[in-house]
């Protein structure tokens, strides 16, 4: 029934043992530091039996981080301390891509290592949403707008951040241009005001993208890149009055660059949860239809709808999160045609080994 699953594919000439892909998720175990901690090297060897395996969110830099406990990919002792747990999530043949990140104007003062207001494209708050402090929920702030001379430093912190990714033995990187954060903050017209070549246009706004794209092809192939959007998201105010056209033209502006793949999070999903109010949805079949390249499609799957999008040629892989989380094994599971394990509410961000890797694998006869 799930035959469509377990086929092997070429991504970036590697050769996936199956479909399945486990897509980046935070889950806040990192240290203080960002540096990835031995508890993290054993979260990703359970679930290695992934095709993919994408890490969670891991930031470019210090001011790109919005809560504690995230990894990144800025300093040697990062790099050091992801190379174990790249080594646990490849320990069953998964090919593993980091997700590179900046959250743009959904950081806080409070987490900005000089204490001052966290960037944007242009100087304008998220409304409706509250930033999620220690301290409870919080209005967001008025970001101050990026200077060209600061996005020519985040371009550059991304290009650093490929080339540790490369050296912690990373196979790729994943660039994180969906859910409101930066990427998404210059894309749509809500949060991008500005006036320059960053701004106005459709091209304008998909520059920041590109460069990006160009400085990490310094330090990788461009069949090693992947790009995530959300299209149907408005997930942390980022809105556009076309944002069909917008997104069309982001995937052909795109295509011709022999990227590993497009990853499309599915309408029914904005941010981390179930979301049903896109008036008129952007389906992935219709952005994938555009890419020349491999496809992902994340949000919402089973194993059933994930064989019939890949048996169909909608998209050709399919990320699991929260089934992922709550079977570490879910591969072996769903060839076997073994029942999956709920999720559990506690321990999904932060905390020690409950709620993360405690849920126990398949126990099979030898």
């Amino acid at each position: 029934m799930f035959d469509q699953l377990f086929q092997p594919m070429d991504l970036g000439g590697q050769t996936l043992p199956n479909r399945m892909v486990l897509p980046p998720l935070t889950r806040s175990r990192a240290g203080d530091n960002g540096v990835p901690t031995p508890l993290m090297a054993e979260y990703y060897r359970q679930r290695s039996g992934a095709g993919l395996v994408i890490s969670e969110g891991t930031v470019v830099s210090p001011q790109g981080a919005s809560y504690a406990r995230v990894p990144g990919l800025y300093s040697e002792h990062q790099v050091q301390g992801w190379r174990p747990v790249v080594a646990a999530a490849k320990s069953q043949g998964a090919a593993v891509y980091a997700q590179l990140w900046h959250v743009g104007r959904q950081a806080h003062s409070s987490v900005q290592p000089d204490g001052g207001k966290p960037c944007a494209p242009s100087a304008i708050a998220i409304t409706g949403w509250q930033y999620r402090s220690p301290q409870g929920r919080v209005p967001f702030e008025e970001p101050r707008e990026l200077s060209i001379h600061g996005i020519r430093e985040i371009v550059e912190q991304f290009a650093v951040a490929g080339r540790n990714a490369m050296a912690a033995g990373f196979d790729g990187v994943e660039l994180h241009a969906a859910n409101g954060y930066l990427f998404d903050q210059f894309l749509n017209s809500s949060s991008n005001r500005r006036t320059d070549q960053y701004g106005g246009s459709v091209e304008n706004r998909l520059r920041f993208l590109n460069e990006v794209i160009d400085a990490v092809s310094s330090h990788m192939p461009a069949n090693r890149i992947g790009v995530r959007i959300s299209p149907s998201s408005t997930w942390m105010d980022v809105f556009d009055p076309d944002k069909r056209a917008l997104y069309c033209a982001l995937v052909r502006s795109i295509s011709p660059r022999g990227l590993a793949y497009l990853h499309l999070v599915e309408p029914g999903i904005a941010g981390a949860v179930d979301s049903a109010d896109h008036a008129e949805p952007i389906t992935s079949s219709e952005l994938g239809a555009l890419f020349d390249g491999p496809v992902i499609v994340t949000g919402g799957h089973t194993p059933r709808t994930a064989a019939a999008t890949i048996g169909s040629g909608e998209a050709d892989l399919v990320g699991f999160g929260r089934l992922f989380i709550s079977n570490p094994d879910l591969p072996l599971r769903v060839r076997l045609g073994a029942e999956l394990a709920g999720l559990r509410p506690e321990g999904l961000y932060g905390g020690g080994p409950k709620g993360y890797t405690d849920y126990p694998a398949l126990q099979t006869a030898n």
